[in-house]
């Protein structure tokens, strides 16, 4: 899987003191993630992202996250076109907000502090009042800028929120590692590896009580939307010189939950 944090070049503080004069242009471009072939989804994004993307779960130990495969190999992203243009429906907040990133010493901790960054590489800051500003002539935040940290905060809440999903399936043992290889139609051979998936077998094999915990909680319709979602993996590689799959056209849940190291 794709170092993620690589569309940061240059993640700076945002201040007054160095950004008071300082625009942004976002502009429709993701050149910036053109070499990424997957990225990190929130809980409250499974649904609209479950319909056109694979849901998987990469990582390891404390770092394990719910993630989108938009490639099946590195450093390649399959949803970005033509003038760095997003061929997909739906954007993943991990991409909708750069340049900006919250920082932290320990964003594990429930009282770290959090600070704005923004990528200064970013193609679109300047300071010709091209797009929007971030301080006021008074120095203060602009209504932009406001709505940034207001989007930035929503997501964090969200990230804690999908930790704790993940560290309730990981608890109840349901995750896998999974492995999917490839053949392109050029003869060229393609592997999927480093991540996991859901195990729908030890999923049927809960108790009623820990099936109703999930339920309560609103996670075992993301257990589904997942599961779903892994039918779009053909799909997505059919984006690279049609390639067939090296396994037998088996049923979808069959493929999609048998995993090997």
């Amino acid at each position: 899987m794709a170092k993620q944090l690589l569309i940061y070049e240059r993640a700076v503080p945002v201040t007054r003191q160095r950004h008071g004069s300082w625009s942004i242009k976002a502009g429709s471009s993701y050149e910036f993630a053109r070499e990424i072939n997957s990225v990190p989804l929130m809980a409250a994004e499974f649904a609209p992202a479950a319909s056109e993307y694979t849901i998987v779960f990469g990582g390891a130990g404390d770092e394990i996250i719910p993630v989108v495969l938009l490639g099946i190999r590195d450093g390649e992203n399959l949803y970005v076109g033509e003038g760095g243009a997003w061929t997909g429906k739906y954007v993943p907040a991990f991409l909708r907000r750069y340049p900006f990133v919250f920082s932290a010493d320990d964003a594990n901790a429930p009282d770290a502090l959090f600070t704005l960054c923004v990528d200064e590489e970013f193609a679109g800051c300047n300071d010709e009042g091209r797009g929007e500003r971030l301080f006021d002539a008074d120095g203060e935040r602009t209504q932009y800028l406001q709505n940034v940290l207001g989007f930035l905060q929503a997501y964090q809440a969200q990230f804690q929120r999908t930790k704790l999903f993940v560290a309730r399936l990981e608890n109840l043992g349901l995750l896998e590692p999974m492995q999917a290889q490839f053949t392109l139609r050029t003869g060229q051979r393609a592997t999927l590896s480093g991540f996991s998936v859901i195990n729908r077998e030890r999923l049927k094999a809960l108790s009623g009580d820990k099936l109703a915990e999930l339920m309560q909680a609103d996670e075992l319709e993301l257990i589904y939307l997942h599961l779903a979602s892994l039918t779009n993996l053909a799909p997505i590689a059919e984006r690279v010189g049609q390639p067939v799959p090296d396994t037998a056209p088996a049923a979808p849940a069959d493929f999609a939950t048998s995993g090997t190291a």
